[in-house]
C-alpha cells in the first residue's frame, strides 16, 4: 500500500498562489491525497483572534468545510477568495481528496519551511510573483529561499498574471 501523499500548495490568495494551486490539482494531486494550503500572516500585535492562540506552532489543520466558513476564518484574519474556495472544494469533490488549511504568523520563508517539516510535506508547490532584479535583491525571494532550503521536492510555478 502506498504511503499517504500531503501535497503542500503555498497560497497568499494572489494570482500567482492561484495559478500554483489550479496546477498543484491538475499535475500532481490524485485520490486518496491530502492537499494542505499553508497560509503565512505577517508577525503583528493581534489584539484578538487565534493568532494569540497559535502564533508560535500555526493553527490546527483546518478542514475545508471550515476553510469555507467566513466567520471561522475572521478569527484567524483571513480572507480566502471566492476562486480560491471554488478550486479546491470542485478538487475535493472531483479527485476525492482530503483539503485542509494551516496557517502561520511571522516571516513567510521561515513559516513554509516549518509546514514542510513540522507537517511534513511529501512536495510542495508554491508561485512566483516574478519580483524584479532589484526588489528579489532588496527584499529577497521566498520561492527562491524555499527551493534551496525545503527537505522536499518543491515546485515553482510561473504565473502568466
Amino acid at each position: 500500500m502506498e504511503a499517504e501523499r500531503r501535497i503542500g500548495v503555498a497560497v497568499d490568495f494572489s494570482p500567482c498562489s492561484r495559478a500554483a494551486l489550479k496546477w498543484a490539482v491538475d499535475n500532481i494531486a490524485r485520490k486518496g491525497d491530502h492537499l494542505i494550503l499553508v497560509i503565512v500572516r505577517p508577525e503583528q500585535v493581534y489584539e484578538h483572534g487565534e493568532m494569540q492562540l497559535w502564533g508560535v506552532s500555526g493553527s490546527p489543520l483546518i478542514p475545508l468545510v471550515e476553510f469555507s466558513d467566513v466567520h471561522i476564518m475572521n478569527k484567524y484574519e483571513v480572507k480566502p477568495d471566492p476562486e480560491t474556495v471554488d478550486i479546491i472544494t470542485t478538487a475535493a469533490s472531483q479527485k476525492e481528496i482530503t483539503v485542509l488549511v494551516k496557517i502561520y504568523w511571522g516571516d513567510a520563508r521561515e513559516k513554509i519551511i516549518e509546514a514542510v517539516d513540522k507537517i511534513p510535506l511529501s512536495c510542495l508547490v508554491m508561485g512566483n510573483r516574478g519580483l524584479g532584479k532589484l526588489k528579489r535583491v532588496i527584499m529577497g525571494s521566498v520561492s527562491n529561499y524555499v527551493v534551496n532550503n525545503a527537505h522536499c521536492p518543491v515546485t515553482v510555478v510561473k504565473s502568466d498574471a
